[in-house]
């Protein structure tokens, strides 16, 4: 029951972006202390500003569209939200802000070219699942009702 309340307690407290931020300076750490892969230079840093592009366009089409819509993008907040957003990158994604911050966590991984600092991004997945999107889609199906349930039914958490 103790760790039900812990559990609970975590929910929606750290905002997702923070929550990447520990995670990219962890991924620095791991990467410091395991041995890296040989990937030439032009090759990994092409591949991780192409990854990190990808990452930021996609978290900032989310943005874009909750501004449109004139609803709220604090993802402390759910229950602040006035629309609910089902247009644009929210065709392809239900949660396309955090797609972009998985993204330029793998960004970061291939950067450092290390194959263990990808524990960052899965951390980061598995955290944001749990105490963000979990939390929102509760709160969101409460608030739109069928609209919400309908949409989760036609589009995905992530990709």
């Amino acid at each position: 029951m103790k760790e039900l309340v812990i559990m609970q307690g975590l929910e929606l407290k750290i905002p997702p972006p923070l929550v990447a931020l520990l995670s990219a300076v962890a991924m620095w750490g791991t990467a410091r202390h395991f041995p890296t892969l040989e990937i030439p230079g032009l090759f990994r840093i092409s591949a991780a500003i192409a990854v990190a592009l990808l990452g930021g366009g996609i978290s900032l089409a989310g943005t874009i569209a909750f501004r449109r819509a004139k609803t709220t993008v604090n993802p402390m907040k759910p229950e602040n939200a006035s629309s609910l957003v089902c247009s644009g990158i929210y065709k392809f994604t239900r949660n396309p802000m955090y797609v972009g911050l998985l993204l330029v966590l793998v960004a970061w991984a291939i950067w450092l070219s290390s194959v263990w600092a990808l524990i960052g991004p899965l951390c980061f997945l598995l955290y944001i699942n749990r105490f963000q999107i979990e939390p929102e889609e509760r709160v969101l199906a409460r608030m739109f009702g069928d609209s919400y349930i309908n949409y989760k039914a036609r589009v995905r958490r992530w990709i």
